[in-house]
């Protein structure tokens, strides 16, 4: 399966041991799951996970993260913005995952405010809320 993952999963992840979101990042990180990035959604991701109130929710050092964004990345497959379709969601911020998504021809945008993609299914990218996309993801590997 072909993802992109949502700044506020990647966040969950990152601190919380447990739960869907742990492991999506893990099943990145071990190679699992091909998960599409872009230049503006890695320094998003860094960006949120450096801020001072989630380091401490994570009990994590701003190193720690450019560690994990740097080994994120590794696994990532990266995708070109060749153009772009602003502006179709209510949030800005949610647009680069949109990008990234359209362009890295994925099968859904992981989230959890599947809401805020109102106006994504124009492009036919699923979007899914972390645990029902997991079990169903699991589901399809066995």
């Amino acid at each position: 399966m072909r993802v992109v993952l949502d700044t506020d999963v990647l966040l969950a992840a990152f601190v919380s041991p447990h739960g869907a979101s742990r492991q999506w990042l893990s099943g990145v990180l071990r190679g699992e799951v091909e998960v599409m990035v872009s230049v503006p959604l890695v320094l998003e991701y860094e960006a949120v996970l450096v801020r001072p109130a989630n380091l401490r929710r994570a009990n994590a050092t701003a190193s720690e993260v450019e560690r994990l964004i740097d080994a994120f990345v590794a696994q990532a497959r990266p995708v070109a913005i060749s153009y772009l379709w602003r502006p179709t969601l209510r949030d800005p911020g949610d647009e680069m995952v949109l990008e990234a998504a359209v362009n890295g021809r994925v099968d859904r945008i992981i989230t959890f405010n599947v809401a805020d993609y109102a106006g994504a299914e124009r492009f036919q990218i699923n979007i899914g809320r972390p645990g029902p996309v997991l079990r169903r993801f699991k589901g399809e590997r066995r």
